[in-house]
């Protein structure tokens, strides 16, 4: 599904000069927002509804 070597991995992608990007942590599952556009960009968690932090388990690699 992943390789196992990376950190950090994009589970979504959408646009070329403006890009949003949802990328997940490997080790904690911590899903981040990711938002450049030009020279500009910023990291953000997501948060569901109640403010918790999304994360995604399936993404977890228990080998690192």
């Amino acid at each position: 599904m992943f390789d196992s070597e990376k950190r950090f991995i994009t589970v979504y992608s959408k646009g070329v000069s403006t890009v949003n990007e949802i990328v997940v942590d490997t080790k904690t599952g911590v899903n981040y927002l990711f938002h450049k556009n030009g020279y500009g960009g910023g990291l953000t968690p997501l948060l569901d509804s109640e403010g918790k932090v999304v994360v995604s388990k399936e993404y977890i690699n228990l080998d690192n």
